[in-house]
Protein backbone atom coordinates (compact mmCIF):
# COMPACT_ATOMS: atom_id res chain seq x y z
CA UNK A 1 0.00 0.00 0.00
CA UNK A 2 1.28 3.46 -0.82
CA UNK A 3 2.45 5.60 2.07
CA UNK A 4 0.72 8.65 0.62
CA UNK A 5 -2.92 7.61 0.71
CA UNK A 6 -5.66 9.91 1.96
CA UNK A 7 -5.73 7.92 5.20
CA UNK A 8 -1.98 8.28 5.68
CA UNK A 9 -2.15 12.01 5.07
CA UNK A 10 -5.16 12.41 7.37
CA UNK A 11 -3.59 10.41 10.19
CA UNK A 12 -0.36 12.36 9.84
CA UNK A 13 -2.20 15.69 10.11
CA UNK A 14 -3.90 14.51 13.30
CA UNK A 15 -1.02 12.87 15.16
CA UNK A 16 1.52 15.61 14.50
CA UNK A 17 -0.64 17.95 16.59
CA UNK A 18 -0.94 15.75 19.68
CA UNK A 19 1.59 14.79 22.38
CA UNK A 20 4.27 12.35 21.23
CA UNK A 21 3.31 9.66 23.74
CA UNK A 22 -0.20 9.44 22.23
CA UNK A 23 0.73 9.40 18.55
CA UNK A 24 1.25 5.68 17.98
CA UNK A 25 -1.96 4.61 19.71
CA UNK A 26 -4.03 7.34 18.06
CA UNK A 27 -2.58 6.54 14.64
CA UNK A 28 -3.47 2.85 15.00
CA UNK A 29 -6.95 3.71 16.26
CA UNK A 30 -7.62 6.12 13.40
CA UNK A 31 -6.40 3.72 10.71
CA UNK A 32 -8.56 0.94 12.12
CA UNK A 33 -11.61 3.18 12.41
CA UNK A 34 -11.23 4.54 8.89
CA UNK A 35 -10.66 1.10 7.35
CA UNK A 36 -13.54 -0.57 9.24
CA UNK A 37 -15.97 2.23 8.45
CA UNK A 38 -15.04 2.24 4.77
CA UNK A 39 -15.31 -1.57 4.53
CA UNK A 40 -18.70 -1.53 6.26
CA UNK A 41 -20.10 0.58 3.46
CA UNK A 42 -19.38 -2.16 0.93
CA UNK A 43 -18.74 0.44 -1.74
CA UNK A 44 -17.56 -0.65 -5.16
CA UNK A 45 -14.92 2.08 -5.12
CA UNK A 46 -12.70 1.81 -1.99
CA UNK A 47 -11.09 5.19 -2.64
CA UNK A 48 -14.48 6.91 -2.83
CA UNK A 49 -15.53 5.19 0.41
CA UNK A 50 -12.28 6.27 2.08
CA UNK A 51 -12.82 9.86 0.96
CA UNK A 52 -16.42 9.82 2.25
CA UNK A 53 -15.33 8.52 5.65
CA UNK A 54 -12.62 11.15 6.00
CA UNK A 55 -15.07 13.86 5.00
CA UNK A 56 -17.46 12.76 7.73
CA UNK A 57 -14.65 12.68 10.30
CA UNK A 58 -13.99 16.33 9.58
CA UNK A 59 -11.04 18.67 9.81
CA UNK A 60 -8.01 16.84 11.25
CA UNK A 61 -7.08 19.95 13.22
CA UNK A 62 -10.35 19.79 15.14
CA UNK A 63 -9.99 16.05 15.67
CA UNK A 64 -6.44 16.55 16.96
CA UNK A 65 -7.72 19.16 19.42
CA UNK A 66 -10.18 16.59 20.81
CA UNK A 67 -7.47 13.95 21.23
CA UNK A 68 -5.10 16.46 22.82
CA UNK A 69 -7.91 17.78 24.99
CA UNK A 70 -6.98 21.26 23.89
CA UNK A 71 -9.60 23.92 23.04
CA UNK A 72 -9.39 25.73 19.72
CA UNK A 73 -11.27 28.81 20.90
CA UNK A 74 -9.42 31.54 22.79
CA UNK A 75 -12.21 31.57 25.41
CA UNK A 76 -14.41 28.51 25.56
CA UNK A 77 -18.20 28.47 25.84
CA UNK A 78 -18.11 27.73 29.58
CA UNK A 79 -16.31 30.97 30.41
CA UNK A 80 -17.50 33.19 27.57
CA UNK A 81 -20.73 34.37 29.32
CA UNK A 82 -18.76 35.32 32.44
CA UNK A 83 -16.18 37.05 30.25
CA UNK A 84 -18.86 39.15 28.55
CA UNK A 85 -20.57 40.03 31.85
CA UNK A 86 -17.34 41.17 33.48
CA UNK A 87 -16.27 43.06 30.37
CA UNK A 88 -19.58 44.93 30.43
CA UNK A 89 -19.04 45.81 34.09
CA UNK A 90 -15.56 47.19 33.42
CA UNK A 91 -16.59 49.12 30.31
CA UNK A 92 -19.63 50.63 32.00
CA UNK A 93 -18.09 51.46 35.40
CA UNK A 94 -14.30 51.74 35.42
CA UNK A 95 -13.94 53.15 31.91
CA UNK A 96 -16.44 56.03 32.37
CA UNK A 97 -14.81 56.98 35.69
CA UNK A 98 -11.34 57.07 34.18
CA UNK A 99 -12.55 59.05 31.18
CA UNK A 100 -14.44 61.48 33.43
CA UNK A 101 -11.30 62.08 35.49
CA UNK A 102 -9.31 62.72 32.31
CA UNK A 103 -11.90 65.20 31.05
CA UNK A 104 -12.09 67.09 34.37
CA UNK A 105 -8.32 67.35 34.58
CA UNK A 106 -8.12 68.53 30.97
CA UNK A 107 -10.80 71.18 31.48
CA UNK A 108 -9.21 72.48 34.68
CA UNK A 109 -5.79 72.44 33.09
CA UNK A 110 -6.52 74.05 29.69
CA UNK A 111 -10.08 75.38 29.95
CA UNK A 112 -10.49 74.02 26.41
CA UNK A 113 -13.63 72.01 25.68
CA UNK A 114 -12.23 70.74 22.40
CA UNK A 115 -9.12 69.40 24.12
CA UNK A 116 -11.32 67.78 26.77
CA UNK A 117 -13.38 66.02 24.08
CA UNK A 118 -10.17 64.81 22.43
CA UNK A 119 -8.90 63.57 25.77
CA UNK A 120 -12.19 61.71 26.33
CA UNK A 121 -12.01 60.01 22.93
CA UNK A 122 -8.37 59.08 23.47
CA UNK A 123 -9.16 57.75 26.94
CA UNK A 124 -12.04 55.61 25.68
CA UNK A 125 -9.90 54.10 22.93
CA UNK A 126 -6.71 53.60 24.95
CA UNK A 127 -8.10 52.54 28.33
CA UNK A 128 -10.93 50.52 26.74
CA UNK A 129 -8.50 48.64 24.51
CA UNK A 130 -6.26 47.86 27.49
CA UNK A 131 -9.21 46.56 29.51
CA UNK A 132 -10.38 44.31 26.69
CA UNK A 133 -6.89 43.03 25.95
CA UNK A 134 -5.88 42.19 29.53
CA UNK A 135 -9.23 40.71 30.47
CA UNK A 136 -9.10 38.51 27.36
CA UNK A 137 -5.60 37.31 28.24
CA UNK A 138 -6.62 36.45 31.81
CA UNK A 139 -9.75 34.58 30.74
CA UNK A 140 -7.84 32.69 28.04
CA UNK A 141 -5.31 31.53 30.64
CA UNK A 142 -8.10 30.56 33.04
CA UNK A 143 -9.86 28.63 30.30
CA UNK A 144 -6.79 26.59 29.47
CA UNK A 145 -6.00 26.00 33.13
CA UNK A 146 -9.56 24.80 33.79
CA UNK A 147 -9.42 22.57 30.71
CA UNK A 148 -6.22 20.86 31.90
CA UNK A 149 -7.49 20.48 35.45
CA UNK A 150 -10.84 18.93 34.49
CA UNK A 151 -9.10 16.53 32.13
CA UNK A 152 -6.60 15.46 34.79
CA UNK A 153 -8.83 14.80 37.79
CA UNK A 154 -12.27 13.34 38.15
CA UNK A 155 -12.89 15.39 41.29
CA UNK A 156 -12.97 18.55 39.21
CA UNK A 157 -15.69 17.33 36.88
CA UNK A 158 -18.95 19.23 37.10
CA UNK A 159 -21.95 17.62 38.74
CA UNK A 160 -25.37 19.04 39.64
CA UNK A 161 -24.13 19.23 43.22
CA UNK A 162 -21.92 22.13 42.11
CA UNK A 163 -24.95 24.29 41.31
CA UNK A 164 -25.02 27.16 43.84
CA UNK A 165 -28.14 28.78 45.14
CA UNK A 166 -29.38 31.58 42.88
CA UNK A 167 -28.91 34.30 45.47
CA UNK A 168 -25.42 33.06 46.27
CA UNK A 169 -24.51 33.13 42.59
CA UNK A 170 -25.83 36.65 42.13
CA UNK A 171 -24.05 37.86 45.27
CA UNK A 172 -20.79 36.21 44.29
CA UNK A 173 -20.89 37.58 40.75
CA UNK A 174 -21.73 41.12 41.82
CA UNK A 175 -19.11 41.06 44.57
CA UNK A 176 -16.39 39.74 42.27
CA UNK A 177 -17.29 42.22 39.53
CA UNK A 178 -17.21 45.11 41.99
CA UNK A 179 -13.85 43.94 43.36
CA UNK A 180 -12.38 43.70 39.86
CA UNK A 181 -13.70 47.12 38.93
CA UNK A 182 -12.49 48.81 42.13
CA UNK A 183 -8.99 47.31 42.22
CA UNK A 184 -8.48 47.82 38.49
CA UNK A 185 -9.52 51.46 38.89
CA UNK A 186 -7.14 52.00 41.82
CA UNK A 187 -4.30 50.37 39.90
CA UNK A 188 -4.97 52.51 36.81
CA UNK A 189 -5.22 55.75 38.81
CA UNK A 190 -1.94 55.11 40.66
CA UNK A 191 -0.08 54.59 37.41
CA UNK A 192 -1.89 57.44 35.67
CA UNK A 193 -1.19 60.06 38.34
CA UNK A 194 2.50 59.12 38.12
CA UNK A 195 2.74 59.35 34.33
CA UNK A 196 0.40 62.32 33.81
CA UNK A 197 1.28 64.38 36.93
CA UNK A 198 -2.29 65.74 36.84
CA UNK A 199 -2.20 68.29 39.66
CA UNK A 200 -1.11 71.82 38.82
CA UNK A 201 0.63 73.72 41.59
CA UNK A 202 1.38 77.15 40.23
CA UNK A 203 3.20 76.60 36.95
CA UNK A 204 4.29 73.08 37.81
CA UNK A 205 2.50 69.78 37.19
CA UNK A 206 3.02 67.38 40.07
CA UNK A 207 1.96 63.94 41.23
CA UNK A 208 -0.60 63.45 43.98
CA UNK A 209 1.26 60.58 45.61
CA UNK A 210 4.80 60.91 46.91
CA UNK A 211 7.18 60.40 43.92
CA UNK A 212 9.68 58.76 46.26
CA UNK A 213 7.34 55.76 46.53
CA UNK A 214 8.33 54.73 43.01
CA UNK A 215 11.81 53.99 44.28
CA UNK A 216 10.50 50.95 46.10
CA UNK A 217 7.34 50.83 48.20
CA UNK A 218 4.81 51.33 45.42
CA UNK A 219 5.89 48.24 43.48
CA UNK A 220 4.64 45.53 45.89
CA UNK A 221 1.37 47.48 46.09
CA UNK A 222 1.00 47.45 42.29
CA UNK A 223 1.91 43.75 42.12
CA UNK A 224 -0.61 43.01 44.86
CA UNK A 225 -3.36 44.97 43.09
CA UNK A 226 -2.66 43.14 39.83
CA UNK A 227 -2.78 39.84 41.69
CA UNK A 228 -6.07 40.71 43.38
CA UNK A 229 -7.62 41.73 40.05
CA UNK A 230 -6.49 38.46 38.44
CA UNK A 231 -7.80 36.34 41.31
CA UNK A 232 -11.11 38.18 41.38
CA UNK A 233 -11.48 37.53 37.65
CA UNK A 234 -10.91 33.84 38.40
CA UNK A 235 -13.51 34.06 41.16
CA UNK A 236 -15.98 35.61 38.71
CA UNK A 237 -15.23 33.12 35.95
CA UNK A 238 -15.27 29.93 38.02
CA UNK A 239 -17.54 28.47 40.66
CA UNK A 240 -15.93 30.42 43.50
CA UNK A 241 -12.71 30.10 45.45
CA UNK A 242 -10.50 27.14 46.19
CA UNK A 243 -8.16 27.09 49.19
CA UNK A 244 -5.26 27.66 46.79
CA UNK A 245 -6.94 30.76 45.37
CA UNK A 246 -7.70 32.01 48.87
CA UNK A 247 -4.06 31.52 49.87
CA UNK A 248 -2.84 33.39 46.81
CA UNK A 249 -5.35 36.13 47.52
CA UNK A 250 -3.99 36.47 51.06
CA UNK A 251 -0.46 36.89 49.67
CA UNK A 252 -1.63 39.52 47.16
CA UNK A 253 -3.63 41.36 49.82
CA UNK A 254 -0.65 41.43 52.17
CA UNK A 255 1.54 42.80 49.39
CA UNK A 256 -0.85 45.75 49.29
CA UNK A 257 -1.65 46.14 52.97
CA UNK A 258 1.71 45.89 54.71
CA UNK A 259 3.56 48.45 52.54
CA UNK A 260 0.52 50.74 52.55
CA UNK A 261 0.26 50.57 56.35
CA UNK A 262 3.95 51.42 56.71
CA UNK A 263 3.67 54.31 54.23
CA UNK A 264 0.71 55.76 56.11
CA UNK A 265 2.40 55.32 59.48
CA UNK A 266 5.41 57.25 58.16
CA UNK A 267 3.12 59.88 56.58
CA UNK A 268 4.75 59.35 53.20
CA UNK A 269 1.62 58.64 51.16
CA UNK A 270 0.98 62.03 49.55
CA UNK A 271 3.37 64.24 47.65
CA UNK A 272 4.61 66.93 50.09
CA UNK A 273 4.27 69.54 47.33
CA UNK A 274 0.67 68.47 46.75
CA UNK A 275 -0.17 68.67 50.48
CA UNK A 276 1.48 72.05 50.82
CA UNK A 277 -0.58 73.47 47.97
CA UNK A 278 -3.87 71.84 48.99
CA UNK A 279 -3.65 72.35 52.76
CA UNK A 280 -2.08 75.79 52.56
CA UNK A 281 0.36 74.93 55.33
CA UNK A 282 -2.03 72.91 57.51
CA UNK A 283 -0.74 69.50 58.63
CA UNK A 284 -2.99 66.58 59.47
CA UNK A 285 -2.56 65.31 63.05
CA UNK A 286 -0.87 61.95 63.64
CA UNK A 287 -4.19 60.52 64.80
CA UNK A 288 -5.56 60.68 61.25
CA UNK A 289 -2.76 58.50 59.95
CA UNK A 290 -3.06 56.10 62.88
CA UNK A 291 -6.76 55.63 62.20
CA UNK A 292 -5.99 55.12 58.49
CA UNK A 293 -3.43 52.39 59.31
CA UNK A 294 -5.87 50.57 61.60
CA UNK A 295 -8.64 50.81 58.99
CA UNK A 296 -6.38 49.41 56.25
CA UNK A 297 -5.32 46.47 58.42
CA UNK A 298 -8.89 45.67 59.52
CA UNK A 299 -10.31 45.82 56.00
CA UNK A 300 -7.52 43.63 54.67
CA UNK A 301 -7.97 41.06 57.42
CA UNK A 302 -11.72 41.00 56.80
CA UNK A 303 -11.23 40.44 53.06
CA UNK A 304 -8.76 37.60 53.59
CA UNK A 305 -11.00 35.88 56.13
CA UNK A 306 -14.02 36.14 53.84
CA UNK A 307 -12.09 34.52 50.97
CA UNK A 308 -11.07 31.57 53.13
CA UNK A 309 -14.63 31.19 54.38
CA UNK A 310 -15.91 31.10 50.81
CA UNK A 311 -13.29 28.53 49.85
CA UNK A 312 -14.11 26.39 52.89
CA UNK A 313 -17.84 26.58 52.11
CA UNK A 314 -17.20 25.40 48.57
CA UNK A 315 -15.12 22.45 49.76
Amino acid sequence: MSGNTLTDRYVHEVVRRIPADQRADVADELRTTIADTADARGAADPEAAERAVLTEMGDPIRLAAKYADRPLALIGPELYPAYIRLLKVLLTTVLPIVVAVLVVIEVLDTNDVGAAIGSAIGGVLTVGAQMIAWLTVVFALIDRSRHRDTAAAEVDRWTPDDLPELRQTEKRDSGAAAAVAWNALVLALIVWQHTAAPYRAGNDRIEVLDPALWSGWIWPILIGLAGVVTLEVIRFATRGWTMLHAGLYAVAELLITLPLAWILSQQKFFNPAFLADVNNGWTAPDTVYTIAVIAVLLVSASEIISRFREARARN
